[in-house]
């Protein structure tokens, strides 16, 4: 059982820059960067490679021969071979799952160290093919005769089996992407396309201060990029000269006659890797090191589909605000993953109605509006982008940063996740 008078510290949190899928990372695999990120944490808190306990890591699309990324990142780093670890998926909440783990890890006693995180690499997502395609590829490999080889291939229909099946973020549940739920979301509370994309320059603005001023640059763990080992040192998709002119022009993405959701106002699909050092405050006190932050609650909540499937915050911040025994007010900082400038706005005035409130929650009264000059301070998804792993760990270590720059107490971050579920988690600073 969990000892209830434990905290647990975010001692630390790093990320490589997040690029675009297809650009800059290209030739890195999703170990890669979690290798990367993990070595350059392990090297600026100077920790001793014996105190670890575990790592913990999040993985939507993991790669098919390294599916346990965390023992290969142990391993590959040559760190001692005693420390386990372990992989995890809760979609777009990976890395807020695999924090939450660990802490609970630290809480029950069975850990004080403990590196989670998590990783991404969507140019490097696995093709597949026709199932006539493989059984024809499979038979040639398995025959011993050149007359079986030529006629495994027989069975190949050029016209349609050689062409790979492009990968479709698709709910199993219901048939529709991400964007399809989102555009039915953004009709049913109204949010129109001049909010979307007033919405996509804001976070772009924000996100490019933030880097200009180095509040986000500090948290970067460079990468050398293959083949000529370039330095990448920022985010590649973040705009500052992001403008409603430029924006209003881009075409719908996913209802091309009546859709209001881009590639402007969408996040993009992204590669990246983020970590973040947890200890129990005595552990972390016996070690010399001053938290950033304390990991106060955590929920995770999730609904019918076909009721919102991005609708997961407005489920789950209220249960970790009560588990807090805290309200939206108390929050000095909140933070929301942007999957899509609409699936934010939809969430936000979900906070507001009281008749969601009742409806949907069981509540007599919303949890109220947001001071938006709190709200994604330093941008969000839709211009940093979005490794579906990483997402999570970027987060946490943005606000836990954050916190201690304007000196406040309470962050409350929250994330949409596929399979229509939501997580969210307070940090609180001393």
């Amino acid at each position: 059982m969990a000892d209830t008078s434990r905290r647990v510290a975010v001692v630390e949190g790093l990320r490589t820059p997040f690029s675009k899928a297809w650009t800059e990372y290209n030739h890195l695999s999703a170990l890669d960067l979690s290798r990367r990120v993990v070595q350059e944490l392990l090297e600026r808190t100077e920790l001793d490679h014996d105190a670890l306990d575990e790592v913990i890591w999040g993985a939507v699309i993991p790669p098919t021969y390294t599916p346990n990324i965390a023992r290969e990142v142990v391993l590959s780093l040559a760190l001692p071979a005693r420390i386990p670890g372990f992989s995890l998926g809760r979609a777009c909440t990976s890395s807020f799952q695999s924090v939450t783990s660990g802490v609970e890890s630290i809480l029950a006693g069975t850990h004080e160290v403990v590196i989670a995180g998590g990783a991404e690499s969507l140019s490097h997502i696995p093709i597949q093919y026709s199932e006539r395609m493989v059984d024809s590829l499979l038979a040639f490999r398995k025959a011993r005769s050149v007359q079986g080889r030529v006629k495994a291939l027989s069975r190949i229909n050029p016209a349609k089996d050689l062409l790979p099946r492009v990968p479709e973020l698709a709910e199993q549940a219901t048939g529709l992407t991400m964007g399809q739920h989102a555009e039915d979301m953004a009709r049913k509370w109204g949010i129109t396309r001049k909010e979307q994309d007033e919405f996509a320059v804001r976070s772009h603005h924000l996100a490019a201060a933030a880097l200009a001023d180095g509040r986000l640059t500090k948290e970067f763990a460079a990468v050398f990029a293959p083949p000529d080992a370039h330095p990448v040192f920022t985010d590649n998709g973040v705009r500052a000269d992001a403008n409603m002119e430029a924006m209003s022009k881009l075409k719908p993405s996913f209802d091309k006659k009546y859709g209001t959701l881009t590639p402007g106002n969408s996040s993009p699909l992204t590669d990246g890797a983020s970590a973040v050092l947890l200890m129990s405050e005595e552990k972390a006190k016996a070690l010399g090191y001053k938290p950033k932050a304390f990991i106060k609650a955590w929920a995770y909540a999730a609904l019918d589909p076909n009721q919102g499937l991005l609708m997961g915050p407005a489920y789950a911040v209220p249960k970790v605000l009560d588990r807090a025994g805290l309200t939206l007010k108390d929050m000095d900082l909140v933070d929301m993953h942007e999957a899509f400038a609409a699936q934010v706005l939809c969430n936000l005035r979900a906070f507001e109605s009281e008749e969601f409130a009742k409806e949907n929650l069981g509540r007599d009264k919303p949890i109220g509006a947001l001071d938006m000059n709190r709200f994604n301070v330093a941008g969000g998804s839709i211009a940093i982008g979005h490794p579906f792993g990483a997402t999570g760990g970027r987060m946490i270590t943005t606000m836990a940063n954050e916190l201690q720059r304007r000196n406040g107490k309470y962050a409350l971050l929250t994330a949409c996740a596929a399979g229509a579920m939501g997580g969210a988690l307070i940090l609180e600073r001393n």
